[in-house]
């Protein structure tokens, strides 16, 4: 059963007991008042008629029976009588009638007296509903019995037409809470309708449904609650898929890496082993064997190197980042001399919290992938400016510069820009990978930007923190 059908339910059950309870019980006070009303009413009538028979029989003219008979005629006959019936009766049988329910006045077993009158109710054949009297008084020397009933079928004829108009009110109210009910049902339960489908649709794989629902309640809430939820899911599968397609394409990398050295060191070795060789020949096959094994060597040393930048905890010390990187650019200047390539460096005066080995790579690496794409003849520039966080080290190249849509791919592993170059050149597409995870140490970021004038600018952000004196 649908929850707001509940909720129907549960009203229609609520209001037809406070209705029907409340109902039935103002129609049974209104009944007992009107019924408490006749019993007062017919108790002094029943008094005055007694006593008006009383005093006519204690004078002279009306001391006998039939006196008596003749006034309780003149008195309950009357017009505007209160009592439609009325039965006089002595020891000798019945003095006086009158009215349709005399009959049944006599019927009666309980009989009043001169001490106390009974007061029962009695119903006719034809329906009809009344109330009788039963008393006594002397007249003389004897007793007489009056009986006196009262027509009071008006009073339950009003009790059913209450009743009546109480069913029709009832039947009419239940409709109109059912409809009313379902409505406000339907209405407050809607939104839960939009979160149950909310869950099919990201179970189905739509990551994107959002409720939308702003009802500024406990459901509004709820919904968003549960959107925060589904955009929170939804950035962890992207995510996860992100992650999946790196690392499909760092084993597809890594494999060919391993495959063409591999593949070189077998053949050369199968040659050396299978065939006769002259002198020359066994020395270039084994130096191309000692060049793929050190290619080997340099993939995994910088594999091992991520990997304990990923695992190890930084300790961070006080150092000078200009001194260690004016220092690196001197070591290197030589080989870039070879190269034909230009380095100029500005570097600024001051100290903060770094890494000093863990700085001294992540600039070898910045300056090595500068060169690459700077090429024969090209120009590099390195800067180390201090900053309240710690340091920013930019490594430029005046190169061919990276498109957009490899940018966010730099830093994967074994990912290269030009492949083939980068392969004579012996890069495995690690170096910038490694730079990342040194960065990310130091708490600061990496980022690549197109350098005007062509190239590329990288800059390394550290936020190990200043140090003042």
């Amino acid at each position: 059963m649908k929850f707001r059908i509940r909720i129907m339910v549960c009203m229609l059950c609520l209001v037809s007991i406070l209705f029907g309870v409340g109902s039935s019980a103002l129609i049974l006070i209104s009944f007992q008042n009107g019924l408490e009303q006749e019993r007062d009413t017919a108790e002094n009538s029943y008094r005055m008629l007694i006593y008006t028979l009383q005093m006519s029989g204690e004078t002279e003219l009306f001391s006998k029976s039939e006196n008596i008979s003749d006034t309780l005629r003149q008195t309950a006959g009357q017009s505007g009588s209160y009592w439609d019936s009325v039965v006089l009766s002595d020891s000798g049988g019945v003095l006086y009638s009158q009215g349709k329910a005399a009959e049944y006045l006599i019927r009666a077993e309980e009989r009043g007296n001169e001490e106390s009158f009974v007061i029962t109710f009695f119903r006719t054949d034809n329906g009809s509903v009344y109330i009788r009297v039963s008393g006594g008084f002397s007249s003389g020397d004897q007793t007489v019995h009056l009986e006196a009933g009262h027509d009071i079928s008006s009073l339950y004829e009003k009790r059913e037409y209450q009743q009546k108009i109480y069913r029709i009110i009832f039947v009419t109210a239940m409709i109109l809470c059912a409809v009313l009910s379902y409505g406000m049902a339907y209405f407050l339960t809607r939104p839960l309708s939009v979160l149950a489908r909310g869950a099919r649709e990201i179970s189905g794989d739509n990551l994107s449904f959002r409720t939308n629902i702003r009802s500024g309640d406990e459901v509004g809430s709820l919904s968003e609650d549960f959107d925060r939820m589904a955009e929170q899911i939804e950035t962890n599968v992207r995510e996860l898929e992100h992650a999946v397609e790196r690392q499909e394409r760092f084993v597809g990398s890594f494999t060919h890496e391993m495959k063409t050295p591999m593949t070189a060191v077998i053949g050369y070795a199968d040659l050396l082993r299978s065939q006769q060789l002259t002198e020359e020949e066994r020395r270039d096959a084994a130096d191309y064997i000692f060049s793929e094994a050190r290619r080997l060597e340099r993939l995994s040393m910088k594999l091992l190197d991520i990997y304990v930048a990923e695992k190890t905890e930084v300790r961070l010390s006080i150092h000078s980042p200009g001194r260690i990187a004016e220092n690196m650019a001197d070591h290197l200047r030589p080989v870039f001399d070879k190269k034909k390539i230009t380095l100029q460096g500005k570097y600024e005066k001051g100290k903060c919290m770094l890494e000093p080995d863990l700085f001294r790579s992540l600039t070898v690496n910045l300056m090595d992938n500068a060169s690459k794409a700077a090429g024969e003849g090209g120009q590099i520039w390195m800067s180390v400016r201090m900053t309240d966080e710690g340091c920013v080290l930019c490594v430029e190249d005046d190169g061919p510069g990276i498109p957009e849509e490899a940018r966010e791919h730099l830093t994967e592993a074994f990912y290269r820009v030009d492949k083939s170059r980068s392969r004579k050149q012996g890069g495995a597409g690690l170096g910038l990978t490694l730079c990342a995870e040194i960065v990310k140490l130091h708490g600061g970021t990496l980022v690549f930007k197109k350098r005007g004038g062509g190239g590329t600018r990288v800059i390394a952000e550290l936020r190990g923190g200043r140090y003042e004196k």
